[in-house]
């Protein structure tokens, strides 16, 4: 039985010609809405126990409306959500605190509402207390607070009891780097132990490092539901395509997804990793020296041209990336027929694993503002260790050592 299914989902906001008109069509009385804005609509999809799904979507794609229908803090126009187990959600700053409470005050209140008594909050209050870290401020009135300490008793209060769901809003990407760190390492202390999560994220090494599954929401309905990887390349290409809907899929020898996208002004014609003797490799060793060849054919006339390339190991998060733009090697005024060939030469400074290559061309420093072409998995390579001590990670940076005894 899946812990949460959300069936055919709609939310719209309608407005009427008089508050009577909105009063009566709450009973089911037939009243047209002088208009209607449907920030939701058919969204179905399942989540089984234990699973860890991303929710990934531009600004004003319905993330935040969908989660709170979810957690019931909304009703929804049509559609259907059935639970499982108990939600725990984090989805406003301060989950609807009282300001003139304090955090110890407020810690009560919160976890009364989820249904737990005085005494189990009594078992857990210095545990809220101690995870939260705000010292003297716990038992000061909440309109004291910064955002980041709303954050910090939020997050201690909705996580005191493990739930079957946990439900994560962006208010987490409030605060310091280290309670993030604090946090997700207790949604991974709680994933091992068979917690589900449902996570809203901007950040892709969260939704890759977290997640098995990514469901990516566009102008209210669910544009693509697969592996994480495949989803947030879809919604990289998304961002940098815009208007022009050149996003393409298709499906690789090996059975993976490669997502292309851009306007075609100018193209890759190919792309290879030679080694220092030229040679086209896709096996080189840890350390070793490679220079990543991509040929770039111009289709037509183009102010400017950046070429970037980032490495990514095996689970799609970013190793390294960089383009000509950060390079000083910007070219300028291109014309159309004319090939290009970039030479990057490094050392291969990766751990043992597999990794891919994604390319971009595009104008300006990032390729958002004007996208000629990205392509994902361009170029798969594998990296094995045959000379240098073991190690273990996806980066070789052999120390000096000094023992002084």
């Amino acid at each position: 039985m899946s812990l949460l299914t959300v069936t055919q989902l709609g939310k719209a906001y309608r407005s009427y010609a008089s508050e009577l008109h909105r009063v009566a069509s709450w009973f089911g009385m037939s009243i047209r809405a002088r208009k209607e804005n449907w920030v939701l609509r058919e969204v179905s999809f399942a989540i089984e126990p234990g699973e860890a799904v991303g929710l990934v979507g531009q600004n004003g794609a319905g993330k935040s409306t969908l989660l709170k229908l979810i957690a019931g803090t909304l009703q929804p126009t049509e559609g259907t959500v059935a639970i499982n187990g108990r939600i725990a959600a984090i989805l406003e700053l301060g989950m609807g605190f009282n300001t003139e409470l304090s955090g110890r005050q407020n810690a009560y209140h919160a976890a009364g509402l989820m249904g737990f008594t005085v005494e189990q909050i009594d078992g857990v209050i210095g545990q809220i207390e101690a995870f939260a870290e705000i010292g003297r401020y716990f038992d000061q009135p909440v309109r004291m607070y910064s955002s980041g300490m709303q954050v910090r008793v939020a997050f201690a209060v909705a996580t005191a009891f493990r739930p079957e769901i946990l439900i994560v809003d962006e208010a987490l990407s409030v605060g310091d780097l280290y309670f993030q760190h604090k946090c997700f390492e207790r949604i991974r202390e709680f994933r091992q132990q068979g917690t589900t999560l449902l996570i809203v994220s901007h950040d892709r090494d969260s939704i890759l490092s977290l997640c098995d599954r990514a469901i990516l929401l566009e102008a209210g309905r669910v544009l693509r539901d697969g592996r994480p990887e495949e989803v947030m390349d879809y919604y990289n290409a998304l961002i940098a395509d815009k208007e022009q809907a050149t996003v393409q899929v298709s499906q690789l020898d090996d059975g993976s997804m490669q997502t292309r996208s851009g306007s075609g002004e100018a193209r890759i014609e190919s792309v290879t990793l030679c080694n220092v003797r030229g040679e086209s490799v896709e096996t080189l060793a840890v350390g070793e020296p490679v220079t990543l060849r991509i040929r770039v054919r111009i289709e037509r006339v183009i102010p400017e041209l950046v070429v970037g390339y980032v490495i990514k190991d095996r689970y799609g998060q970013s190793v390294y990336g960089t383009n000509t733009s950060y390079l000083q090697h910007t070219q300028r005024d291109l014309r159309a027929g004319e090939t290009v060939e970039y030479r990057f030469a490094f050392n291969a400074a990766l751990g043992v694993g597999s990794y891919s290559v994604a390319l971009a061309l595009h104008a300006s420093e990032s390729h958002v503002a004007k996208n000629y072409e990205w392509r994902d998995l361009a170029l798969v390579f594998s990296v094995v260790n045959l000379d240098k001590p073991q190690f273990v990670g996806t980066a070789w940076m052999p120390p000096k050592v000094e023992c002084i005894r």
